[in-house]
């Protein structure tokens, strides 16, 4: 089973930037089915690279505002890194979907072993679902057969380890999860071509 990740604001659709994301959805995918099991939200944040504008509707332009100028002191210490959060929030997942994602974000996920995937901006989360799912039974996608691998080559005794190191596990989270209806949480998927 793989944890995926999608950068949505409707629980339906990749449609933001990985940075500026104000909600993560997690499925857990296995050949056949997938499970809404998280949902993350995140306070907003200013966009102000040359990605600014992917999260608004096509064809919107933002013009910089008094909003975009550095407010006094600003620059006297370093940004709040809004991305620390988001890959706390991601810790287990396999690879994450946003409709762009920044170079440095690129490399830090990478550095954690998440694998981060630009995708179009409105893509359907239940069609990449579907061909994680079909990745799953019938390989075909390197990010997908990577991450199986790295799964079996854990040992099954990591948990009865972990619990002898002083492991409790269901550590609190800061990021406020949102409760998923049950109707959204499960999925049967596709598993070869003929489904």
């Amino acid at each position: 089973m793989l944890h995926i990740a999608f950068a949505s604001t409707d629980l339906e659709h990749v449609n933001t930037h990985f940075g500026a994301a104000e909600r993560f959805v997690i499925y857990d995918v296995s050949p056949g089915h997938a499970e809404l099991v998280k949902v993350g939200e995140f306070q907003a944040a200013i966009m102000k690279g040359e990605y600014r504008d992917r999260k608004l509707p096509p064809g919107t332009i933002l013009t910089p505002g008094p909003e975009m100028a550095a407010k006094p002191g600003e620059l006297d210490k370093p940004p709040e890194d809004k991305v620390v959060a988001k890959l706390e929030f991601l810790q287990g997942c396999a690879a994450i979907y946003a409709a762009s994602i920044g170079a440095s974000s690129i490399k830090r996920l990478m550095s954690v072993g998440i694998q981060p995937i630009i995708c179009d901006n409105g893509q359907i989360i239940r069609d990449l679902l579907d061909e994680v799912s079909l990745a799953l039974s019938c390989g075909g996608l390197a990010w997908v057969d990577r991450a199986r691998d790295r799964l079996q080559e854990k040992s099954p005794e990591r948990f009865a380890e972990m619990e002898q190191e002083g492991w409790q596990g269901g550590a609190e989270t800061p990021v406020p999860i949102t409760p998923v209806a049950p109707e959204r949480a499960r999925l049967r998927l596709i598993t070869s071509i003929e489904d």
